[in-house]
């Protein structure tokens, strides 16, 4: 599988109404979830087809997948029940009346704070009538740049032995992430984050991290990986780190590299893994994690004895 073309300017609006969609369903995840440390237990995965809440506990276990190689939400019970509808051209307002239709016909029925987060406006999904575009063929190929960053993103997840997240894909800033941490505490996080409580980041970044993702464009007006520590040590912005295109960003106050960098390269693998790489080498030496007790290195392929 190749590494598709995803110029934000041709999908913006499919990108706002999908981000939207996420959320509602991202928030069913998270009222159905016990709590887990910095928040794991609210992203959705990423799938053979598309995005997944994977099973939630709630209500006998139900998951929910964004399917965008059919263009489906489908929602499956432990019990064998299914529900679905067409991924098109919608409202949140009715997305959001689909959704939870369907799930009151499966006899799931939760309570959940039924606006975004993380953005500047918060227009509650049942009155969001403004975001209403879905290109198929956008959402597909946006779907395949997760793919490709969910594989990359796990090998270098397998190479450190300390405490790391799943590689999974946050719904309130619609990223893909992995993060890495150090076993210290941090200290507490201003928070400020919009239409987001500020414990909610206090909790996410209680402990010393460097963290790296995928965003489609948000902030940058392109496609882009980014990888920042929290708390940024001394010296952080002015770490040498590769390949050569990317750059520190000061107004977000992380390293980013474009897309079309890694796509348009020979190997992409390895200049995404470059990145990564030397962005955490960045973080981990000048705050003096202990890299020896924290990191190996890829183990062998295994043999056929």
């Amino acid at each position: 599988m190749t590494w598709p073309p995803l110029p934000l300017d041709d999908w913006q609006d499919t990108y706002d109404t999908l981000h939207r969609w996420t959320q509602v369903v991202g928030k069913v995840r998270l009222e159905g979830t016990p709590w887990v440390n910095h928040s794991w237990h609210v992203p959705l995965y990423v799938t053979a087809r598309g995005l997944s809440t994977g099973l939630i506990p709630s209500h006998g276990g139900f998951e929910v997948e964004f399917d965008f190689v059919e263009h489906q939400l489908r929602i499956a019970t432990t019990g064998g029940e299914r529900r679905q509808f067409a991924l098109e051209p919608m409202t949140v307002a009715a997305f959001y009346a689909s959704f939870m239709e369907a799930l009151d016909g499966l006899g799931i029925r939760v309570d959940i704070l039924a606006r975004p987060v993380e953005l500047e406006t918060a227009t509650p999904f049942a009155d969001d009538t403004e975001h209403a575009s879905y290109d198929a063929d956008a959402a597909h190929r946006h779907w395949r740049v997760l793919v490709q960053a969910h594989r990359v993103f796990t090998d270098f997840r397998s190479r450190f032995l300390g405490k790391s997240s799943p590689v999974h894909f946050f719904w309130g800033a619609f990223d893909l992430a992995v993060t890495r941490f150090s076993g210290r505490d941090a200290p507490p996080h201003p928070g400020g984050v919009p239409n987001c409580a500020d414990w909610v980041m206090e909790e996410a970044y209680s402990r010393e991290l460097a963290s790296a993702g995928f965003w489609p464009g948000a902030g940058l007006g392109e496609a882009a990986f980014y990888a920042y520590a929290y708390p940024a040590p001394d010296g952080y912005k002015g770490a040498a780190v590769e390949p050569d295109a990317a750059y520190f960003h000061d107004d977000l106050g992380e390293f980013v590299l474009p897309y079309e960098a890694v796509r348009a390269a020979d190997d992409p693998d390895a200049v995404l893994l470059a990145f990564l790489q030397s962005t955490y080498a960045a973080a981990a030496d000048l705050a003096d994690w202990d890299r020896d007790r924290l990191e190996r290195q890829p183990p062998p392929p295994p043999s056929d004895a």
